[in-house]
């Protein structure tokens, strides 16, 4: 992946290296969405960085997804990891507006905080 100033992008290079190890196959089997992430440093929709959490094929690369993936998020850096971490509910975010979601709300729904490794150091 290409150098980010996003502190998300740490954590979905560790993401990378999670879906290589057997917990990680076990998730992408599990999940078999395509998801992808617009995050942004500060602004939603302003300066974002976009990456692909493909949980059929289980990587994680950045740049649009070739075709339709399953779902689309919008989301600031820190509410992002707010999510991922568990600290922020995916519902209370998207009602707050701190989340904007395009495509399948049923595979919108298995994008929780199970879906990431725990986090170390970040």
């Amino acid at each position: 992946m290409e150098e980010s100033k996003l502190k998300a992008a740490r954590l979905l290079e560790q993401m990378s290296a999670h879906l290589a190890t057997d917990a990680g196959k076990e998730i992408a089997k599990k999940v078999g969405f395509v998801y992808q992430l617009n995050i942004s440093p500060k602004k939603m929709g302003v300066d974002e960085e976009i990456f692909v959490v493909d949980l059929k094929k289980g990587a994680v690369s950045t740049g649009k997804y070739e075709g339709n993936p399953d779902a689309t998020f919008t989301f600031t850096d820190d509410d992002f990891l707010a999510i991922a971490s568990g600290k922020l509910n995916p519902q209370m975010a998207f009602i707050r507006g701190k989340l904007k979601i395009k495509g399948s709300i049923s595979a919108a729904q298995k994008f929780t905080p199970d879906i990431f490794p725990k986090p170390s150091k970040l």
